[in-house]
């Protein structure tokens, strides 16, 4: 009899312990993450206007040691279906570990499966995603604790993706906070603060779950965006029927995005086909699967879905707003909105006057929104010739001095 509890106790510790794990990758050197400062910055954004200042970041001061994650969460759109997640914690190298801060971090769209936080630094994986090494080189490198969730269906995960399915997303990252202040306690850290920020369909991310959090009392010392559409039907609608000359080619990929997403992960059956024109249907189901072998097969679709206006590719009923505002894809999108409610939290959102994504009504949405109710907390920055990646970048930096000046509070 003891042997068998002995066991079942071995049995039990064991699936515990494999319920999450932390796979320690590398540690970047001091030249490798500048590099990411200086170089790979320039490489993200080559081409920058007269009237764009390019950000300055802070050199890093420690290196870091980064852990692959592996938990395991639930997806609550599907009946809190069981499933494992990944993600990347980024935690400094310093003498004294005992009281550090934390910036979880939400990343942009991407179109490859790999594209995501726990392979940014994996050698043999081509894109990296620059974000999240930025990320990381200019606050991991800098003393903050960065942690990164691949939302579901992305990284190593089985799922299909859960793209701005705001349930998921704000599960993916809470599930990741709380194993990692888990592990950090195995490790006598104790953060002091959690900040919270995002990019593009991050930032939307970023207020998602900043409302989850203030919902369960967990306090956010402050919280940032950088050129997030935080309407999604409202950015939807100006896409489609009042576009402008600037407006991104690949904004076509977001409709192939949201509609799988929400088929699968609201029980729409025959969504996608109800929305999608049948001359165009296959090559968004590839868009959404990520069903191509190189960049250029990719770029091809790309050319194919984005050689007309948007509208072009929805079924003809799609040609009246109201169709559209009424219709089970245009609910569902208006049901992702992450800023209709109080926030208590300090929040900057970050736009850009030549953003190619994200208009400028769009990036003040939220904070006019919240203004309208009273509340002062929530505001907007402007970037000056900022374009969607500028914007990122000069948020990034902005980012790091007010969190600095408010961790010292």
């Amino acid at each position: 009899m003891k042997l068998f509890f002995s066991i079942l106790l071995l049995i039990i510790v064991s699936n515990v312990e494999a319920a999450v794990k932390f796979e320690k990758i590398k540690s970047p050197s001091l030249a490798q993450l500048n590099g990411i400062l200086t170089t790979e910055r320039d490489k993200f954004s080559p081409s920058n206007p007269n009237n764009y200042v390019l950000p300055k970041y802070s050199p890093a001061k420690n290196e870091v040691e980064l852990y692959k994650v592996t938990y395991d969460s639930i997806v609550p759109e599907l009946g809190n279906k069981p499933i494992k997640a990944t993600g990347l914690v980024a935690i400094p190298r310093l003498r004294d570990l005992s009281s550090l801060s934390i910036v979880s971090y939400h990343h942009g769209t991407v179109f490859e499966k790999h594209e995501v936080p726990s392979y940014a630094f994996a050698d043999a994986i081509d894109p990296v995603s620059y974000e999240t090494r930025l990320m990381v080189a200019q606050f991991a490198a800098q003393g903050y604790i960065v942690i990164a969730a691949d939302y579901f269906g992305m990284g190593d995960s089985n799922e299909p993706e859960a793209y701005t399915v705001k349930a998921s997303e704000q599960q993916a990252c809470l599930d990741l906070y709380k194993a990692v202040t888990v592990f950090l306690n195995d490790k006598h850290i104790k953060p002091k603060n959690l900040f919270l920020a995002g990019w593009s369909q991050g930032g939307v991310v970023t207020t998602a779950f900043l409302e989850k959090l203030e919902s369960l009392n967990i306090p956010v010392k402050a919280a940032s965006t950088a050129a997030a559409p935080s309407d999604l039907f409202a950015a939807m609608n100006g896409w489609i029927y009042n576009p402008r000359k600037i407006d991104a080619p690949w904004i076509s990929t977001l409709v192939a995005l949201t509609v799988f997403s929400y088929e699968n992960y609201f029980s729409k059956p025959n969504l996608a086909k109800d929305v999608i024109k049948a001359d165009y249907y296959e090559d968004m189901r590839k868009v959404y699967e990520r069903d191509y072998s190189s960049q250029a097969e990719f770029l091809a679709i790309l050319s194919r879905i984005s050689a007309n206006d948007l509208k072009e590719l929805f079924n003809d009923e799609y040609l009246d707003p109201s169709y559209f505002a009424d219709s089970k894809y245009g609910k569902v999108l208006s049901d992702m909105q992450v800023y209709r409610r109080i926030f208590k939290t300090p929040l900057k959102m970050f736009y850009g006057t030549e953003d190619e994504v994200v208009s400028t009504e769009i990036g003040q949405i939220a904070s006019v929104y919240q203004a309208s109710m009273g509340n002062k907390s929530v505001t907007s920055e402007v970037v000056v010739a900022g374009d969607h990646h500028r914007t990122f970048l000069t948020a990034v930096s902005r980012q790091k001095n007010w969190f600095d000046k408010l961790k010292l509070h």
